[in-house]
């Protein structure tokens, strides 16, 4: 199992690779499971899937990474993206497309000279 570090936080990882893709979907096709992967159910699983990751730091106490429970903590990490990815194949979306037009809105509404170091909404920045 893959295991991060502390020091992972600034370690360059590389995309979700065609292969992983491909295998994700013949492993539902070989169990014809597509039948059930339409939009809302597979909305509804990626919600399911991170109350259970959130399940994994529940009563963690001063253990803010929950190293104990690592392992499950990434099995139902890699849940949530497993259905993320069949949904944006299910959409017909490109998910680096998806990322990057995201990550170019907030970083309209997160301005770093306003956003650096703050937890604050973008609605609650000083806008001047």
């Amino acid at each position: 199992m893959i295991h991060a570090t502390d020091n992972d936080s600034n370690k360059v990882y590389q995309p979700i690779q065609a292969g992983t893709l491909a295998r994700i979907s013949a492993f539902n096709q070989v169990r014809n499971w597509d039948q059930f992967h339409n939009p809302k159910d597979l909305a509804i699983s990626i919600s399911l899937e991170a109350a259970e990751l959130l399940e994994c730091f529940q009563w963690s106490g001063k253990d803010l990474n929950a190293a104990e429970k690592l392992d499950h903590v990434l099995e139902e990490t890699a849940d949530v993206l497993i259905y993320a990815l069949l949904l944006c194949q299910k959409l017909g979306v490109d998910p680096d497309s998806i990322i990057n037009r995201k990550l170019d809105l907030n970083g309209r509404k997160y301005p770093v000279d306003q956003a650096a170091g703050s937890a604050r909404k973008y609605t609650e920045l000083d806008r001047d």
